[in-house]
């Protein structure tokens, strides 16, 4: 596979296998650090590229993993969600103020969820994968992949209104 092919397969989804990155990781630095071994770990192996089913589906499961591998990790104790890409630039202060808070309620709330949960929101929700894609990358039927994500969702949706109810967590 000639460098040109490579970059044909893979660049399609390189920004996805980075978001999956910086949802399980902390930073943007961390997310690219991954993003940047799992595309390298893909060139190394792009002879064997054409016996995979779904190119992207494998490097995604890649990015699961090294990502798991890396919180795992004894340096991982300084790593965290973050999520704040949402931003709406005609809104006012106070409306800027009152999203930017429920994005980082939600993203608290996401922080606290088990890892699979999170895997799949990221995978279903941000992602868009279909379920049967999603089942693919994580090795589990689709109706495991559909309660893991209703519960995620359920969990997200409990927390989130009573904080707002409550004002209080």
């Amino acid at each position: 596979m000639t460098q040109d092919e490579f970059l044909d397969v893979v660049m399609p989804f390189k920004d996805k296998v980075f978001r999956l990155a910086k949802r399980l990781l902390v930073s943007h630095e961390e997310a690219e650090d991954a993003t940047q071994e799992i595309l390298l770990k893909l060139w190394k192996n792009r002879a064997q590229m054409q016996n995979y089913r779904n190119v992207e589906a494998f490097a995604m499961t890649m990015t699961k993993n090294f990502s798991l591998d890396k919180l795992k990790s004894k340096h991982a104790q300084n790593l965290k969600i973050v999520h704040s890409n949402y931003q709406d630039k005609n809104a006012s202060l106070q409306k800027q103020v009152e999203l930017r808070d429920s994005v980082d309620w939600v993203s608290k709330i996401i922080e606290e969820l088990p890892e699979q949960q999170k895997i799949i929101l990221q995978l279903r929700d941000v992602e868009q994968y279909e379920f049967s894609e999603i089942a693919e990358m994580l090795e589990m039927n689709e109706t495991a992949i559909r309660v893991a994500l209703s519960r995620a969702r359920k969990t997200i949706r409990e927390k989130l209104t009573k904080t707002h109810n409550y004002g209080v967590r």
